[in-house]
């Protein structure tokens, strides 16, 4: 009898953007690492839950400095010191968020709170490099000129492999980008962006940007934090169920709208029709969307785990797909109307151009 307990369609590695650094379609999120912030798992579970990823093919772990304060990079660093399993392991964390309230210098994208992170993320994942050093927000501030050279440094040290990008504006990419390419810097390999059923926003412009530029798109949150898992029910103010949607504040988990019960409602037809969970529905239909290379999965119990990693051991009907993408379908306004075919076929005359 078999002893292989890899996970179909985990172990298929797929190259970050235009670099050379492989990784498995689903990334596993540690941002519930720690029970700091009120809900996650203890050392035991997260434990067993990383091991137990690695068991089954998967090779990229990401996590951030501030991802229960610190507590998520510490437990990888210990899990992987424990089984001697760093080097086989892709580990990618952030900085930006601030590190001390009142220091306006331990926040930000300057290049002193990044050396002072990236120090500090070493040092509590147990390492002397980081795989994939992401800026995790725009912070408005600091010129990109000092974020893209400082990111070099950081390559150029040895301290950092390769670099990303999240939650930026599609300006502020292009600009890095292009000063990285013209001063022979090292480019961003990669975007970190919210994408699901619920948020296609991205659509509009960054997954093109991301072909153009050669970058790997690594979603975050494709299952809307736990909304398209439908263990939350419609009601006349809103919504109801067990978990963070239902008590957070934060704006990023605000669900309860018409139109993503819309949606909801036709994943669990399309759910339905091929008989398997929703949420493997969902992230199925996140995962092998065009651009995208590598989704961001989280678990906060191995169940759970094993049920996220089962959303690649199918592959869903053409008709379900379409109905899916045309229920979820981004509100297209100004200037992207102009990008549609409509308008397009105005500007040419009518007639056919091949690009």
């Amino acid at each position: 009898m078999s002893t292989d307990k890899r996970v179909k369609g985990l172990d298929q590695y797929v190259l970050l953007g235009k670099s050379g650094l492989r990784v498995s379609p689903l990334c596993l999120g540690t941002m519930t690492f720690g029970t700091e912030w009120g809900w996650g798992s203890d050392a035991e579970t997260s434990k067993a839950v990383l091991l137990r990823y690695l068991e089954a093919g998967g090779n990229f772990l990401d996590t951030a400095d501030m991802y229960t304060n610190g507590h998520s990079e510490e437990m990888i660093g210990k899990f992987l010191k424990e089984a001697n399993r760093r080097d086989e392991v892709v580990i990618a964390t952030k900085y930006t968020f601030c590190a001390r309230q009142g220091d306006p210098n331990a926040g930000g994208n300057s290049r002193k709170n990044m050396l002072r992170a990236v120090e500090g993320s070493l040092k509590r994942l147990q390492t002397d490099y980081i795989d994939l050093y992401w800026m995790h927000a725009w912070d408005k501030l600091t010129p990109v000129e000092e974020v893209v050279s400082s990111l070099d440094a950081l390559v150029r040290s040895g301290k950092v492999r390769y670099v990303g990008f999240s939650n930026v504006p599609g300006w502020y990419l292009g600009q890095a980008h292009t000063l990285a390419s013209l001063r022979g810097m090292e480019p961003v390999c990669a975007l970190q962006l919210e994408y699901s059923l619920v948020e296609r926003t991205i659509e509009l412009e960054y997954v093109d940007a991301a072909q153009r530029f050669g970058l790997g798109i690594c979603p975050w949150s494709p299952l809307a934090g736990g909304f398209l898992t439908g263990k939350y029910e419609r009601t006349k103010d809103g919504g109801t169920g067990t978990g963070r949607l239902e008590s957070n504040q934060n704006p990023l988990f605000d669900r309860f709208n018409a139109r993503n019960w819309d949606i909801l409602d036709a994943l669990r037809d399309a759910a339905k029709t091929v008989d398997k969970p929703l949420a493997q529905v969902a992230l199925n239909w996140a995962a092998t969307q065009p651009g995208m290379t590598s989704t961001i999965i989280g678990a906060s119990k191995l169940k759970q785990l094993e049920d996220n990693l089962a959303a690649l051991s199918f592959t869903l009907p053409p008709e379900v797909d379409a109905k899916l993408t045309a229920a979820s379908r981004p509100v297209r306004g100004s200037p992207y109307s102009f990008f549609d075919d409509h308008m397009q076929t105005m500007l040419r005359g009518g007639t056919k151009i091949r690009g």
